[in-house]
C-alpha cells in the first residue's frame, strides 16, 4: 500500500500497515474550509482530548489553508512570516492564513511569497526517513496585532529522552472528521526513542505510545514545538507526521518532529532575502 497521500492531494485513504503519517491532508478546498471552521468554534484539536492552548501561546500559532484543499499549522515568526513544515507548501497551489475575529469568524490574508528549503524531498518524508521539512510563507502585509511573532530557540544542549516540549496545533481532535478542527490546542510530550539533530519523536507520557494518547494529527503538520522549560516560549522544532498507538497508522501515538537546529541559519538568512528579517 502507498502512503498516506502528501499535502497537495486530498487525502482519500489511508494504508492498513504501520505508517507515519504526513499530517497536512484535509478534503475541504481553502475557501470551503474557511467557513466550516467559523462553525466549529469549541472543537477539539490535537487528539486525546488536549486543552485550548492558552491565549499567550495561542497568538504565535496560524492557520494555513491551501487552494488544494490542504489544512496546516504555522508559528508566526515575524510580523509578515511564518514558518510551517514543506510539505505544507507545495508548488501548484495558493495558500491563505486564516485570521479568527472575538467570535470565531474567519478572514483569510494573502501569501505572496513561498520559500521551501532547497534540501527537502517529498519522497524522503513518505519514506518516513528524516529531510528538511521546512518552510516560509510571507505575507504582503503585516499581520494583525492578534498574532505575535515567536522567537527560535538558540539551543545550547541537544533535546534528550523525557525532555517535556509543547506542541501546540489547529488540527483535529478526532482523525477523519475535519470538524473537529479550527481551534487551536495545546499538548505537552515528552521526547522519546534517540532524538537528535535530524528527527524527534514526541510521546504522551501518560501512554508512551502503547494505547491513545495525545499526539498531532491531521491539520497539525507544521506546528510549532516549544520548548516548555520557564522562561519565554522558543521554537525549537515543526510537527511532520505523527503515528496511531503502537505504531500503528493514524494518530495518537508518535509525534515526529523536524528539529530547527540544522535549519535555523537558513531560516534566519531567508528572512532577510524576502525582506521580513527575524527580531
Amino acid at each position: 500500500m502507498p502512503p498516506d497521500r502528501p499535502a497537495h492531494r486530498r487525502c482519500k485513504r489511508f494504508p492498513c500497515v504501520p505508517r507515519p503519517a504526513v499530517l497536512a491532508c484535509s478534503n475541504l478546498l481553502f475557501v470551503v474550509l474557511a467557513l466550516v471552521l467559523a462553525w466549529t468554534k469549541g472543537a477539539a484539536a490535537i487528539v486525546g482530548g488536549a486543552a485550548s492552548a492558552e491565549p499567550s501561546v495561542a497568538q504565535h500559532v496560524a492557520l494555513i489553508v491551501g487552494s488544494r484543499g490542504t489544512s496546516c499549522t504555522g508559528v508566526v515568526i515575524a510580523r509578515n512570516l511564518v514558518l510551517t513544515a514543506a510539505h505544507c507548501a507545495l508548488p501548484g497551489a495558493d495558500y491563505k492564513i486564516v485570521e479568527f475575529d472575538s467570535a470565531h469568524h474567519p478572514t483569510l490574508r494573502d501569501v505572496s511569497h513561498v520559500l521551501v528549503h532547497p534540501q527537502f524531498d517529498l519522497n524522503i518524508l513518505l519514506n518516513h526517513r528524516a529531510t528538511a521539512d521546512v518552510a516560509l510563507l510571507k505575507t504582503p502585509a503585516p499581520l494583525p496585532v492578534a498574532f505575535v511573532p515567536a522567537p527560535l530557540a538558540v539551543q545550547q544542549k541537544p533535546v534528550a529522552v523525557g525532555d517535556r516540549l509543547l506542541v501546540v496545533g489547529y488540527g483535529v481532535g478526532v482523525r477523519g472528521d475535519g470538524k473537529t478542527g479550527g481551534t487551536v490546542r495545546s499538548a505537552d510530550l515528552v521526547a522519546t526513542g534517540q532524538p537528535g539533530t535530524l528527527q524527534i519523536r514526541l510521546v504522551d507520557s501518560a501512554t508512551n505510545g502503547a494505547r491513545a494518547g495525545l499526539s498531532a494529527c491531521t491539520g497539525d503538520s507544521g506546528a510549532p514545538v516549544f520548548e516548555s522549560s520557564d522562561g519565554p516560549l522558543a521554537v525549537v522544532g515543526i510537527v511532520s507526521w505523527s503515528t496511531g498507538p503502537a505504531l500503528t497508522d493514524g494518530c495518537g501515538g508518535l509525534t515526529g518532529v523536524t528539529p530547527l537546529v540544522r535549519y535555523r541559519d537558513w531560516i534566519v538568512d531567508a528572512a532577510k532575502k524576502l525582506g521580513a528579517p527575524l527580531p
